[in-house]
Protein backbone atom coordinates (compact mmCIF):
# COMPACT_ATOMS: atom_id res chain seq x y z
CA UNK A 1 0.00 0.00 0.00
CA UNK A 2 1.16 3.41 -0.32
CA UNK A 3 3.36 4.88 2.11
CA UNK A 4 3.91 8.39 3.98
CA UNK A 5 4.68 11.72 2.41
CA UNK A 6 7.64 11.77 0.58
CA UNK A 7 11.00 13.20 1.94
CA UNK A 8 12.49 15.99 -0.32
CA UNK A 9 15.88 15.45 -0.66
CA UNK A 10 17.93 18.32 -2.72
CA UNK A 11 20.40 16.35 -5.27
CA UNK A 12 22.68 18.22 -7.78
CA UNK A 13 19.81 18.79 -9.91
CA UNK A 14 17.94 20.65 -7.61
CA UNK A 15 15.06 17.70 -7.44
CA UNK A 16 12.70 17.53 -4.91
CA UNK A 17 11.63 13.68 -5.16
CA UNK A 18 13.85 10.91 -4.39
CA UNK A 19 14.74 8.61 -7.67
CA UNK A 20 12.57 5.47 -8.11
CA UNK A 21 9.61 7.07 -6.56
CA UNK A 22 6.12 5.96 -7.34
CA UNK A 23 3.13 7.96 -6.96
CA UNK A 24 -0.24 6.10 -6.66
CA UNK A 25 -2.41 9.53 -6.82
CA UNK A 26 -4.07 11.61 -9.49
CA UNK A 27 -0.42 12.75 -11.52
CA UNK A 28 -2.10 16.93 -11.34
CA UNK A 29 -1.36 16.93 -8.08
CA UNK A 30 1.71 15.57 -7.71
CA UNK A 31 3.65 17.24 -10.80
CA UNK A 32 2.13 20.53 -9.07
CA UNK A 33 4.56 19.88 -5.77
CA UNK A 34 7.47 18.95 -7.72
CA UNK A 35 9.90 21.44 -8.34
CA UNK A 36 9.95 23.96 -11.39
CA UNK A 37 12.85 23.25 -14.17
CA UNK A 38 13.65 19.84 -12.82
CA UNK A 39 12.65 16.94 -14.85
CA UNK A 40 14.96 16.12 -17.95
CA UNK A 41 12.68 13.84 -20.03
CA UNK A 42 9.24 13.44 -20.09
CA UNK A 43 7.09 10.86 -21.27
CA UNK A 44 3.27 10.07 -21.40
CA UNK A 45 1.30 7.89 -22.13
CA UNK A 46 -2.54 9.23 -21.14
CA UNK A 47 -6.19 8.21 -22.03
CA UNK A 48 -6.59 8.29 -25.31
CA UNK A 49 -10.62 9.40 -25.34
CA UNK A 50 -11.49 6.02 -27.07
CA UNK A 51 -14.98 5.80 -25.20
CA UNK A 52 -13.87 2.52 -23.86
CA UNK A 53 -13.53 0.83 -21.07
CA UNK A 54 -9.83 -1.32 -20.61
CA UNK A 55 -9.62 -4.53 -18.30
CA UNK A 56 -6.08 -6.80 -17.70
CA UNK A 57 -7.52 -10.35 -19.03
CA UNK A 58 -7.83 -12.93 -15.97
CA UNK A 59 -4.70 -15.09 -15.22
CA UNK A 60 -2.00 -12.26 -16.46
CA UNK A 61 0.17 -10.34 -13.77
CA UNK A 62 -1.63 -7.39 -14.73
CA UNK A 63 -5.34 -8.83 -13.77
CA UNK A 64 -7.19 -6.41 -11.88
CA UNK A 65 -5.90 -3.40 -13.84
CA UNK A 66 -8.32 -1.47 -15.76
CA UNK A 67 -9.61 2.15 -16.46
CA UNK A 68 -12.32 4.11 -18.32
CA UNK A 69 -11.24 6.37 -21.23
CA UNK A 70 -14.62 7.56 -21.01
CA UNK A 71 -14.48 11.31 -19.94
CA UNK A 72 -17.63 13.20 -18.59
CA UNK A 73 -18.16 17.11 -16.55
CA UNK A 74 -16.85 15.08 -13.30
CA UNK A 75 -13.50 14.77 -14.42
CA UNK A 76 -12.61 18.36 -14.36
CA UNK A 77 -12.55 21.20 -11.81
CA UNK A 78 -14.42 24.24 -11.75
CA UNK A 79 -11.70 26.27 -11.72
CA UNK A 80 -9.54 24.66 -14.52
CA UNK A 81 -11.44 26.15 -17.06
CA UNK A 82 -10.69 29.89 -15.80
CA UNK A 83 -7.87 28.69 -14.74
CA UNK A 84 -7.00 28.33 -18.55
CA UNK A 85 -9.17 30.55 -20.11
CA UNK A 86 -6.76 33.23 -17.93
CA UNK A 87 -3.27 32.11 -17.88
CA UNK A 88 -3.67 30.11 -21.83
CA UNK A 89 -5.91 32.11 -23.80
CA UNK A 90 -5.04 30.08 -27.01
CA UNK A 91 -5.40 26.64 -25.67
CA UNK A 92 -8.63 28.07 -24.59
CA UNK A 93 -10.02 28.78 -27.48
CA UNK A 94 -8.38 25.83 -28.98
CA UNK A 95 -10.81 23.56 -26.36
CA UNK A 96 -13.52 25.73 -27.49
CA UNK A 97 -12.84 24.70 -30.98
CA UNK A 98 -12.71 20.96 -30.72
CA UNK A 99 -15.88 20.69 -28.74
CA UNK A 100 -17.36 22.50 -31.81
CA UNK A 101 -15.47 20.11 -34.12
CA UNK A 102 -16.06 17.08 -32.25
CA UNK A 103 -18.05 17.17 -29.16
CA UNK A 104 -18.26 17.97 -25.62
CA UNK A 105 -16.21 14.91 -24.38
CA UNK A 106 -13.49 16.01 -26.35
CA UNK A 107 -13.63 19.36 -25.16
CA UNK A 108 -13.29 17.60 -21.33
CA UNK A 109 -10.41 15.47 -22.58
CA UNK A 110 -8.83 18.52 -23.54
CA UNK A 111 -9.11 20.54 -20.56
CA UNK A 112 -8.16 17.84 -18.29
CA UNK A 113 -4.99 17.22 -20.65
CA UNK A 114 -4.58 20.81 -21.18
CA UNK A 115 -4.17 21.44 -17.00
CA UNK A 116 -1.55 19.10 -16.74
CA UNK A 117 0.60 19.64 -19.81
CA UNK A 118 0.82 23.02 -18.15
CA UNK A 119 2.14 21.55 -15.40
CA UNK A 120 4.51 19.27 -17.21
CA UNK A 121 5.88 22.76 -19.12
CA UNK A 122 6.98 24.29 -15.48
CA UNK A 123 8.51 21.80 -14.18
CA UNK A 124 10.43 20.22 -17.29
CA UNK A 125 13.90 21.79 -17.72
CA UNK A 126 14.45 24.35 -20.16
CA UNK A 127 16.66 21.87 -22.22
CA UNK A 128 14.03 18.95 -21.77
CA UNK A 129 12.41 16.81 -24.09
CA UNK A 130 8.45 15.69 -24.00
CA UNK A 131 6.89 12.77 -25.71
CA UNK A 132 3.25 12.55 -25.68
CA UNK A 133 1.80 9.43 -26.93
CA UNK A 134 -1.74 9.41 -28.53
CA UNK A 135 -3.42 7.99 -31.80
CA UNK A 136 -5.51 9.85 -34.39
CA UNK A 137 -8.51 10.15 -31.41
CA UNK A 138 -7.42 13.14 -30.25
CA UNK A 139 -3.82 13.51 -31.72
CA UNK A 140 -4.65 16.85 -33.73
CA UNK A 141 -6.39 18.40 -31.35
CA UNK A 142 -3.24 17.60 -28.73
CA UNK A 143 -0.55 19.11 -31.41
CA UNK A 144 -2.57 22.38 -31.55
CA UNK A 145 -2.10 22.45 -27.12
CA UNK A 146 1.47 21.08 -27.62
CA UNK A 147 2.32 23.75 -30.36
CA UNK A 148 0.80 26.47 -28.36
CA UNK A 149 2.34 25.69 -24.64
CA UNK A 150 5.64 24.38 -25.67
CA UNK A 151 6.17 26.56 -29.25
CA UNK A 152 5.50 25.42 -32.80
CA UNK A 153 9.50 25.84 -33.34
CA UNK A 154 10.21 23.54 -30.60
CA UNK A 155 8.21 20.65 -32.63
CA UNK A 156 10.65 17.82 -33.71
CA UNK A 157 9.20 14.72 -34.38
CA UNK A 158 5.31 13.29 -35.46
CA UNK A 159 6.46 10.33 -34.76
CA UNK A 160 4.38 7.25 -36.39
CA UNK A 161 4.65 3.97 -34.54
CA UNK A 162 2.98 0.64 -36.43
CA UNK A 163 1.42 -1.03 -34.11
CA UNK A 164 -0.58 -4.00 -35.93
CA UNK A 165 -0.13 -5.40 -39.41
CA UNK A 166 -3.69 -5.58 -39.73
CA UNK A 167 -7.35 -4.77 -39.19
CA UNK A 168 -9.53 -6.86 -41.52
CA UNK A 169 -12.54 -5.59 -41.16
CA UNK A 170 -12.04 -1.93 -42.05
CA UNK A 171 -10.75 -0.71 -45.84
CA UNK A 172 -8.18 1.99 -43.97
CA UNK A 173 -7.71 0.08 -40.99
CA UNK A 174 -5.40 2.11 -37.94
CA UNK A 175 -2.78 -0.20 -37.42
CA UNK A 176 -0.73 2.91 -35.70
CA UNK A 177 -0.03 5.61 -32.92
CA UNK A 178 1.18 8.99 -32.87
CA UNK A 179 4.30 10.09 -30.36
CA UNK A 180 4.94 14.33 -30.85
CA UNK A 181 8.30 15.03 -29.71
CA UNK A 182 9.29 18.30 -28.79
CA UNK A 183 12.22 19.59 -27.38
CA UNK A 184 14.29 23.29 -27.70
CA UNK A 185 16.99 21.71 -29.70
CA UNK A 186 17.63 19.26 -32.47
CA UNK A 187 18.05 15.69 -31.33
CA UNK A 188 21.40 15.07 -30.87
CA UNK A 189 22.44 12.19 -33.37
CA UNK A 190 23.90 9.07 -31.06
CA UNK A 191 25.14 5.39 -32.16
CA UNK A 192 22.93 4.06 -29.85
CA UNK A 193 19.77 5.53 -31.97
CA UNK A 194 20.99 4.46 -34.94
CA UNK A 195 19.30 1.57 -37.15
CA UNK A 196 21.61 -1.52 -37.67
CA UNK A 197 23.63 -1.55 -40.60
CA UNK A 198 22.25 -3.35 -43.53
CA UNK A 199 24.82 -6.04 -44.60
CA UNK A 200 24.14 -5.66 -48.47
CA UNK A 201 25.36 -1.55 -48.14
CA UNK A 202 28.80 -2.85 -47.23
CA UNK A 203 28.97 -5.12 -50.35
CA UNK A 204 29.81 -1.99 -52.19
CA UNK A 205 33.16 -1.34 -50.46
CA UNK A 206 35.76 -3.23 -52.51
CA UNK A 207 38.65 -1.26 -52.56
CA UNK A 208 42.17 -1.55 -49.96
CA UNK A 209 44.83 0.47 -49.25
CA UNK A 210 47.70 0.05 -46.20
CA UNK A 211 44.67 0.86 -43.83
CA UNK A 212 42.37 -1.97 -44.59
CA UNK A 213 43.20 -3.45 -40.85
CA UNK A 214 42.03 -0.38 -38.91
CA UNK A 215 39.55 1.33 -41.43
CA UNK A 216 38.46 -1.24 -43.70
CA UNK A 217 37.98 -1.16 -47.29
CA UNK A 218 36.83 1.88 -48.76
CA UNK A 219 34.44 3.24 -52.07
CA UNK A 220 35.71 6.11 -53.73
CA UNK A 221 33.12 9.50 -53.26
CA UNK A 222 32.62 12.59 -55.57
CA UNK A 223 34.58 15.38 -54.45
CA UNK A 224 31.98 17.85 -56.47
CA UNK A 225 28.82 18.88 -56.44
CA UNK A 226 26.54 20.08 -59.06
CA UNK A 227 26.19 23.48 -60.70
CA UNK A 228 29.37 25.77 -61.06
CA UNK A 229 30.25 28.79 -58.31
CA UNK A 230 32.28 31.88 -58.83
CA UNK A 231 34.17 31.76 -55.64
CA UNK A 232 37.23 29.68 -54.54
CA UNK A 233 35.18 26.74 -55.02
CA UNK A 234 34.39 27.19 -59.01
CA UNK A 235 38.36 27.38 -59.37
CA UNK A 236 40.99 25.27 -61.07
CA UNK A 237 42.78 23.05 -58.17
CA UNK A 238 45.58 21.01 -58.86
CA UNK A 239 45.38 21.74 -62.78
CA UNK A 240 41.67 20.12 -62.69
CA UNK A 241 38.67 22.78 -63.50
CA UNK A 242 35.47 21.53 -62.00
CA UNK A 243 33.90 22.53 -65.52
CA UNK A 244 30.25 23.23 -64.89
CA UNK A 245 30.52 21.80 -61.12
CA UNK A 246 32.51 22.93 -58.27
CA UNK A 247 34.63 21.56 -55.74
CA UNK A 248 32.96 19.89 -52.41
CA UNK A 249 35.27 18.45 -50.11
CA UNK A 250 32.73 17.95 -47.05
CA UNK A 251 33.12 19.76 -44.18
CA UNK A 252 29.77 18.66 -42.11
CA UNK A 253 28.12 15.30 -41.66
CA UNK A 254 29.36 12.08 -40.26
CA UNK A 255 32.11 11.44 -42.37
CA UNK A 256 33.89 14.51 -42.21
CA UNK A 257 33.75 14.13 -38.36
CA UNK A 258 35.53 10.86 -38.92
CA UNK A 259 38.18 12.44 -41.25
CA UNK A 260 38.97 15.13 -38.43
CA UNK A 261 38.55 12.19 -35.57
CA UNK A 262 41.53 9.98 -37.56
CA UNK A 263 43.07 11.61 -40.02
CA UNK A 264 43.52 15.85 -40.20
CA UNK A 265 43.38 17.43 -36.38
CA UNK A 266 40.65 20.26 -36.92
CA UNK A 267 39.77 19.35 -40.36
CA UNK A 268 35.78 20.62 -40.33
CA UNK A 269 37.09 24.04 -39.10
CA UNK A 270 39.06 25.02 -42.71
CA UNK A 271 37.01 26.65 -44.53
CA UNK A 272 38.57 27.01 -48.07
CA UNK A 273 37.53 24.32 -49.99
CA UNK A 274 41.30 24.11 -51.80
CA UNK A 275 42.79 23.87 -48.23
CA UNK A 276 40.95 21.14 -47.60
CA UNK A 277 41.21 19.11 -50.54
CA UNK A 278 45.38 20.08 -50.28
CA UNK A 279 44.82 18.66 -46.69
CA UNK A 280 43.10 15.60 -47.69
CA UNK A 281 45.41 14.84 -50.42
CA UNK A 282 48.35 14.69 -48.70
CA UNK A 283 46.63 12.31 -45.96
CA UNK A 284 46.04 9.89 -48.76
CA UNK A 285 42.54 9.98 -48.42
CA UNK A 286 42.23 10.97 -52.39
CA UNK A 287 42.21 8.02 -55.02
CA UNK A 288 43.09 9.17 -58.25
CA UNK A 289 42.11 7.06 -61.43
CA UNK A 290 44.63 6.36 -64.27
CA UNK A 291 42.75 9.47 -65.70
CA UNK A 292 44.01 11.60 -63.08
CA UNK A 293 40.26 12.10 -61.84
CA UNK A 294 39.98 12.89 -58.25
CA UNK A 295 37.66 11.12 -55.88
CA UNK A 296 37.41 10.70 -51.75
CA UNK A 297 38.29 7.92 -49.95
CA UNK A 298 35.15 6.81 -47.93
CA UNK A 299 36.24 3.60 -45.57
CA UNK A 300 33.93 1.31 -44.41
CA UNK A 301 34.24 1.41 -40.87
CA UNK A 302 33.12 4.67 -40.75
CA UNK A 303 30.10 3.76 -42.29
CA UNK A 304 27.04 3.49 -39.07
CA UNK A 305 23.68 2.49 -39.00
CA UNK A 306 21.18 5.21 -40.95
CA UNK A 307 19.41 7.44 -38.21
CA UNK A 308 15.67 6.31 -37.57
CA UNK A 309 13.13 8.31 -39.28
CA UNK A 310 9.91 9.13 -38.30
CA UNK A 311 8.50 6.00 -39.50
CA UNK A 312 9.25 3.27 -36.91
CA UNK A 313 7.70 0.00 -37.85
CA UNK A 314 10.70 -2.07 -35.93
CA UNK A 315 9.56 -2.08 -32.78
CA UNK A 316 6.80 -5.03 -32.44
CA UNK A 317 4.08 -4.91 -29.60
CA UNK A 318 5.00 -6.25 -26.12
CA UNK A 319 4.73 -10.19 -26.35
CA UNK A 320 5.63 -13.52 -24.41
CA UNK A 321 7.07 -13.10 -21.56
CA UNK A 322 7.51 -9.36 -21.58
CA UNK A 323 3.67 -9.09 -22.34
CA UNK A 324 1.93 -8.33 -18.70
CA UNK A 325 -1.74 -7.93 -20.06
CA UNK A 326 -1.81 -4.46 -19.10
CA UNK A 327 -4.36 -3.13 -21.44
CA UNK A 328 -2.41 -0.33 -23.17
CA UNK A 329 0.85 -1.32 -22.47
CA UNK A 330 4.07 -0.17 -24.48
CA UNK A 331 7.08 -2.61 -25.39
CA UNK A 332 10.35 -2.07 -23.31
CA UNK A 333 12.22 -1.59 -26.96
CA UNK A 334 10.08 1.66 -27.90
CA UNK A 335 10.84 3.60 -23.89
CA UNK A 336 14.68 2.01 -24.73
CA UNK A 337 14.86 4.29 -28.21
CA UNK A 338 13.12 7.10 -26.71
CA UNK A 339 15.13 7.59 -23.63
CA UNK A 340 18.63 6.63 -25.72
CA UNK A 341 17.55 9.68 -27.95
CA UNK A 342 16.79 12.18 -25.53
CA UNK A 343 18.48 11.78 -21.76
CA UNK A 344 21.88 10.99 -20.57
CA UNK A 345 23.17 8.56 -17.42
CA UNK A 346 21.91 9.96 -14.61
CA UNK A 347 19.24 12.40 -15.93
CA UNK A 348 15.65 12.41 -14.41
CA UNK A 349 13.05 10.83 -16.65
CA UNK A 350 9.19 11.20 -15.33
CA UNK A 351 5.83 9.09 -16.50
CA UNK A 352 2.53 10.70 -15.12
CA UNK A 353 0.82 7.84 -16.63
CA UNK A 354 2.89 5.25 -16.05
CA UNK A 355 0.18 1.97 -15.73
CA UNK A 356 2.87 -1.21 -16.14
CA UNK A 357 5.47 0.86 -15.66
CA UNK A 358 7.53 0.66 -19.12
CA UNK A 359 9.10 3.74 -18.44
CA UNK A 360 10.27 3.03 -15.25
CA UNK A 361 12.09 -0.29 -16.36
CA UNK A 362 13.59 0.90 -19.38
CA UNK A 363 14.94 4.39 -17.12
CA UNK A 364 16.30 1.77 -14.61
CA UNK A 365 17.95 -0.42 -17.65
CA UNK A 366 18.97 2.70 -19.16
CA UNK A 367 20.23 4.39 -15.47
CA UNK A 368 18.08 7.02 -15.88
CA UNK A 369 16.42 8.31 -12.73
CA UNK A 370 13.04 8.04 -12.37
CA UNK A 371 9.54 9.25 -11.02
CA UNK A 372 6.53 7.16 -12.30
CA UNK A 373 2.98 8.28 -11.44
CA UNK A 374 -0.62 6.91 -12.13
CA UNK A 375 -3.79 6.48 -9.91
CA UNK A 376 -4.09 2.81 -10.09
CA UNK A 377 -3.10 0.99 -6.96
CA UNK A 378 -2.44 -1.93 -9.43
CA UNK A 379 0.54 0.43 -10.38
CA UNK A 380 2.53 -0.84 -7.49
CA UNK A 381 1.41 -4.92 -8.27
CA UNK A 382 2.49 -4.42 -11.94
CA UNK A 383 5.50 -2.42 -10.92
CA UNK A 384 7.24 -4.95 -8.63
CA UNK A 385 6.49 -7.67 -11.29
CA UNK A 386 8.17 -5.54 -14.18
CA UNK A 387 11.12 -4.89 -12.06
CA UNK A 388 11.63 -8.58 -10.76
CA UNK A 389 11.56 -10.13 -13.78
CA UNK A 390 13.69 -7.41 -15.55
CA UNK A 391 15.83 -7.83 -12.86
CA UNK A 392 15.93 -11.35 -13.08
CA UNK A 393 16.88 -11.23 -16.84
CA UNK A 394 19.47 -9.53 -16.03
CA UNK A 395 18.66 -6.56 -18.34
CA UNK A 396 19.18 -4.25 -15.42
CA UNK A 397 22.58 -2.66 -14.42
CA UNK A 398 21.97 -2.91 -10.66
CA UNK A 399 19.92 -5.99 -8.51
CA UNK A 400 17.15 -3.17 -7.79
CA UNK A 401 14.10 -4.46 -6.09
CA UNK A 402 10.53 -3.03 -5.47
CA UNK A 403 11.79 -2.71 -1.59
CA UNK A 404 14.09 0.00 -3.39
CA UNK A 405 11.20 2.08 -4.49
CA UNK A 406 9.43 4.52 -2.47
CA UNK A 407 5.75 4.00 -2.92
CA UNK A 408 3.19 7.29 -1.80
CA UNK A 409 0.24 8.69 -2.33
CA UNK A 410 1.35 11.66 -1.14
CA UNK A 411 2.30 14.70 -2.99
CA UNK A 412 5.82 16.20 -2.52
CA UNK A 413 6.22 19.72 -1.23
CA UNK A 414 7.97 22.04 -3.30
CA UNK A 415 11.31 23.71 -2.58
CA UNK A 416 11.32 26.07 -4.82
CA UNK A 417 8.90 28.44 -2.87
CA UNK A 418 8.40 29.73 0.91
CA UNK A 419 8.72 26.36 2.90
CA UNK A 420 6.65 27.77 5.59
CA UNK A 421 4.02 28.90 2.80
CA UNK A 422 4.00 25.57 1.74
CA UNK A 423 3.43 23.94 5.06
CA UNK A 424 0.62 26.17 6.53
CA UNK A 425 -0.11 28.42 4.05
CA UNK A 426 -2.00 31.76 4.62
CA UNK A 427 -5.66 32.13 4.85
CA UNK A 428 -6.47 32.82 1.04
CA UNK A 429 -8.36 36.26 0.17
CA UNK A 430 -11.51 35.89 -0.64
CA UNK A 431 -10.95 36.80 -4.45
CA UNK A 432 -8.83 33.91 -4.62
CA UNK A 433 -12.20 31.95 -5.69
CA UNK A 434 -12.19 33.83 -8.86
CA UNK A 435 -11.20 30.79 -11.13
CA UNK A 436 -13.50 28.60 -9.83
CA UNK A 437 -16.51 31.09 -10.11
CA UNK A 438 -15.57 31.87 -13.76
CA UNK A 439 -15.98 28.20 -14.32
CA UNK A 440 -19.38 27.81 -12.35
CA UNK A 441 -20.63 30.51 -13.79
CA UNK A 442 -19.24 29.54 -17.39
CA UNK A 443 -18.11 32.94 -17.86
CA UNK A 444 -21.67 34.69 -17.19
CA UNK A 445 -22.61 37.66 -14.31
CA UNK A 446 -24.71 36.27 -12.37
CA UNK A 447 -26.86 39.39 -12.30
CA UNK A 448 -27.35 40.45 -15.61
CA UNK A 449 -26.41 37.23 -17.09
CA UNK A 450 -24.33 38.68 -20.00
CA UNK A 451 -20.91 36.84 -20.61
CA UNK A 452 -17.66 38.36 -20.02
CA UNK A 453 -13.97 37.55 -19.74
CA UNK A 454 -12.60 37.04 -16.32
CA UNK A 455 -11.00 40.51 -16.19
CA UNK A 456 -14.44 41.96 -16.72
CA UNK A 457 -15.89 40.11 -13.17
CA UNK A 458 -15.65 41.17 -9.93
CA UNK A 459 -16.11 38.56 -6.77
CA UNK A 460 -18.92 39.57 -4.53
CA UNK A 461 -20.55 38.71 -1.61
CA UNK A 462 -24.37 36.96 -1.85
CA UNK A 463 -25.04 37.97 1.39
CA UNK A 464 -22.51 40.75 2.57
CA UNK A 465 -20.67 41.00 4.94
CA UNK A 466 -22.37 44.22 6.62
CA UNK A 467 -25.31 41.90 7.25
CA UNK A 468 -23.38 38.73 8.57
CA UNK A 469 -22.35 36.75 4.78
CA UNK A 470 -19.10 35.07 5.10
CA UNK A 471 -15.93 34.50 2.54
CA UNK A 472 -17.15 30.57 2.22
CA UNK A 473 -16.98 29.85 -1.08
CA UNK A 474 -20.92 29.37 -1.11
CA UNK A 475 -21.61 32.90 -0.57
CA UNK A 476 -19.36 34.21 -3.59
CA UNK A 477 -20.33 34.93 -7.24
CA UNK A 478 -19.39 36.53 -10.08
CA UNK A 479 -21.16 40.24 -11.10
CA UNK A 480 -19.91 42.50 -14.03
CA UNK A 481 -18.82 46.02 -12.59
CA UNK A 482 -22.93 47.66 -13.03
CA UNK A 483 -24.26 44.75 -11.51
CA UNK A 484 -22.06 45.04 -8.42
CA UNK A 485 -22.57 48.60 -8.21
CA UNK A 486 -26.45 48.28 -8.89
CA UNK A 487 -26.22 45.89 -5.93
CA UNK A 488 -23.88 47.77 -3.27
CA UNK A 489 -24.20 46.93 -0.02
CA UNK A 490 -27.59 45.17 -0.76
CA UNK A 491 -28.35 41.63 -0.81
CA UNK A 492 -28.45 39.06 -4.37
CA UNK A 493 -32.61 38.88 -4.21
CA UNK A 494 -32.20 42.77 -4.06
CA UNK A 495 -30.05 43.06 -6.92
CA UNK A 496 -32.14 41.16 -8.73
CA UNK A 497 -35.51 42.74 -8.11
CA UNK A 498 -33.85 45.96 -9.27
CA UNK A 499 -32.59 44.24 -12.78
CA UNK A 500 -36.04 42.92 -13.28
CA UNK A 501 -37.70 47.05 -12.54
CA UNK A 502 -35.22 48.61 -14.61
CA UNK A 503 -35.79 45.95 -17.51
CA UNK A 504 -32.42 44.53 -17.41
CA UNK A 505 -33.62 41.10 -16.86
CA UNK A 506 -37.38 39.59 -17.44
Amino acid sequence: MPGETTIATIDEDNMNVENRTLFIADNLDIMRGIDSDTVDLIYLDPPFNTNEEHKAPIGTPAEGAQFKDIWTDEDVKDGWYSEIAEQYPHIHQIIQAAEHAFDHSMMIYLMAMGIRLIEMKRILKLKGSIYLHCDPTASHYLKLILDSLFGNKNFRAEIIWKRHNAHNDKTFGSIHETIFCYAPHKIPISDEVRAPVDPNSLKKYKKTDNRVKVHGKYISGDLTASEPRQGESGQTWNSINPKNRHWSPPRTGEYAKYIEEHFIPNYRSIESPHKRLDLLDEANLIYWSKKGKPSLKRYKNAKKGHLHQSLWTDIKPARGDENTGYPTQKPLALLDRIIKASSNEGDFVLDPFCGCATACVAAEKLQRKWIGIDISPSAEVITKIRLDEASEQGVLFSDIQMSDVIVTSEPPIRTDTDPQEAIQPKLPNYTIHKNDLYGKQEGFCNGCREHFRIRNLQVDHIVPQSKGGTDHPKNLQLLCQACNSTKGNGTQEELIQRLRDTGVLR
